[in-house]
């Protein structure tokens, strides 16, 4: 993985020395809360309902184990024992106090990490495939462009005070791992005939209030452009994007209003000016550029061994061991470029013990020493919420599963039902209309039988406590956003969203319900499926076949009666 040169140390540690001056003056208050908050938010500091929340960066979702080591002190030394892993490879702290908060800059400083640009209308962390590198569907191993663009993006000065904040996802294998197509920009990596390593670039995509999937605007970009015309885009965006109205500053609404062909036009013209101006290469990268950061992604010290079938992984794993273990090597262990190795995801989602995306102190330096003895020290953060160990010899799988399993990170629900993805929501958010924890639980109390849930194979459940979308609600089989209505909380249900290169919008199937209800809605939708589908017939592909109304006839037969009016003004708002 990358390593921190001269250059990144220096600046991060003079980062944690403005900060530290920053919230001196803010506790001794020298310093006004509004002059305060950019300057937190420029570290990743927010404040919740509760306390101070703490963003970290993990950038393209690669840490060590010292690194989580670190993550696992910070939680307990500062915050209640516990980190919070998010959709975008980072992870969060909710419980931590203004004036510990210089101290933990320090303390990530040490072992090369930062919270810079984790939060503000800035370019924000880099997300990409959690298997990049190891995939076997991979195109282009990410990870070089990623650091790079992390490079060129950290402190940017033209690019600080965007009019909104602003995502970019790369992706570089044939399944998307990214959900690129609801990024500001979406950058795909693949190789021509020639091996020549180009891009095509998406604008305009995101989730929120106004969900739309991005537009291509660019094919076959020569890699070493990327940030020409990556200035470019952003110029165009920083020029037109709306100021005036927060929830329509995003890039999206832009794309959108112009037309993805205009805006690409404009994006084109903005280009040619810098490629004609006298310093026209002076952002672009170059081959030593690339070099000097790809050396750092070399392949670990592999053995030469053979590669194992499920049968032979499982041939010495006792009989009381078998089922439970073969359901794990099923979901949670996933095919390597290398023959005798595999890749481990561990799941974070146990069935209503925990929040979703939640480690505690305990689990993070157990995953270390996992990391540290199958996986070569290093480990990455899945969109989904989850950790994986990417390179971990098959024939030591069954004794990872074994250690793994005492620490409950073990459980075979990888892509199924209760895999659920899920912000903190109303727990901790101030932004948040509605709880999202408490409805997570209850959805995996209720479906907390396995093999009911092998039974129904894939499907994404995802849940939003507010239209902000942390939750990616939007992308979801199923999505459970929350509402406030009168100071009550309700829960809206979308289906038919899809991740991936098939990435769909989910569509709002009607009023929503009670908190209560929500599981009971969740079997309804569930039942009709088991009901209608073909063999073999995924959720997705029943509810692409049958429509909506089935399933939604399902979900009310048993709902709470409302008044009339509020029927007829949810419905007309969906």
């Amino acid at each position: 993985m990358y390593k921190y040169d001269a250059i990144d140390q220096t600046l991060v540690d003079q980062r944690v020395a403005q900060f530290t001056d920053q919230v001196a003056r803010r506790l001794d208050g020298s310093l006004g809360e509004e002059e305060f908050k950019p300057l937190r938010l420029q570290n990743g500091l927010y404040f919740q309902r509760h306390a101070y929340m703490l963003r970290v960066a993990i950038p393209y979702g690669l840490l060590s184990a010292k690194q989580l080591r670190t993550l696992a002190m910070i939680a307990d030394k500062y915050d209640r024992g516990y980190g919070h892993f998010t959709t975008r490879q980072n992870i969060q702290f909710n419980w931590i106090e203004l004036e510990q908060a210089p101290a933990i800059l320090a303390d990530l400083a040490k072992v090369e990490m930062h919270a810079i640009q984790t939060s503000g209308n800035c370019i924000r962390n880099i997300t990409s495939d959690a298997f990049a590198g190891v995939a076997g569907d991979e195109y282009v191993d990410t990870r070089p462009v990623c650091e790079l663009l992390r490079q060129w993006s950290t402190l940017h000065p033209e690019f600080a005070h965007l009019p909104r904040k602003f995502k970019f996802a790369i992706n570089g294998s044939k399944e998307d791992r990214t959900v690129l197509l609801c990024h500001d920009v979406g950058i795909e990596l693949h190789k021509n005939t020639q091996g020549e390593l180009l891009a095509n670039l998406y604008a305009g995509g995101g989730m929120g209030r106004t969900p739309i999937l991005g537009s291509l605007i660019k094919r076959e970009l020569p890699w070493h452009v990327l940030p020409s015309y990556l200035t470019a885009l952003l110029r165009v965006y920083n020029r037109f994007g709306r100021r005036d109205n927060l929830y329509k500053a995003r890039i999206k609404i832009l794309v959108k209003a112009l037309g993805p062909e205009e805006f690409a036009r404009q994006v084109e013209g903005e280009w040619t000016q810098i490629k004609d101006g006298n310093n026209s290469h002076q952002d672009d990268f170059t081959q030593a550029e690339w070099d000097r950061v790809a050396k750092h992604f070399t392949r670990p010290a592999y053995q030469a061994l053979a590669a194992l079938s499920d049968q032979e992984i499982s041939a010495s794993v006792p009989q009381s061991d078998k089922l439970a273990f073969t359901r794990w090597l099923e979901r949670n262990v996933k095919p390597h470029q290398v023959p005798g190795y595999a890749s481990v995801i561990l799941s974070l989602k146990p069935h209503g013990t925990a929040a979703p995306g939640d480690a505690t102190t305990a689990q993070m330096n157990a995953i270390a020493d996992l990391a540290d003895q199958y996986s070569f020290g290093e480990l990455r953060v899945t969109h989904e919420q989850n950790l994986v160990l990417a390179d971990v010899e098959q024939s030591q799988l069954f004794a990872l599963w074994q250690a793994a399993k005492k620490h409950n990170l073990v459980l075979p629900n990888i892509g199924l039902l209760t895999d659920i993805i899920a912000c903190p929501g109303g727990d901790f958010c101030s932004l948040a209309n509605a709880k999202s924890l408490p409805i997570a639980k209850a959805i995996q109390e209720r479906f907390d039988n396995l093999d009911y849930l092998f039974d129904l194979g894939d499907i994404t459940l995802n849940i939003s406590g507010c239209i902000n979308s942390c939750g990616h609600h939007h992308v979801g089989n199923i999505g459970v956003l929350g509402v406030d209505k009168d100071g009550e909380e309700w829960y809206q249900i979308t289906l038919g969203g899809e991740q991936g290169v098939d990435a769909a919008i989910g569509k709002v199937i009607g009023p929503s319900f009670y908190a209560d209800e929500i599981p009971d809605v969740i079997t309804n939708i569930i039942n009709t499926y088991v009901e209608q589908r073909s063999t073999e017939e995924s959720f997705s592909d029943t509810y692409r076949r049958l429509g909506v109304v089935p399933f939604k006839e399902s979900a009310y037969k048993n709902a709470k009666k409302k008044d009339k009016a509020e029927e007829q003004k949810e419905s007309a708002a969906s």
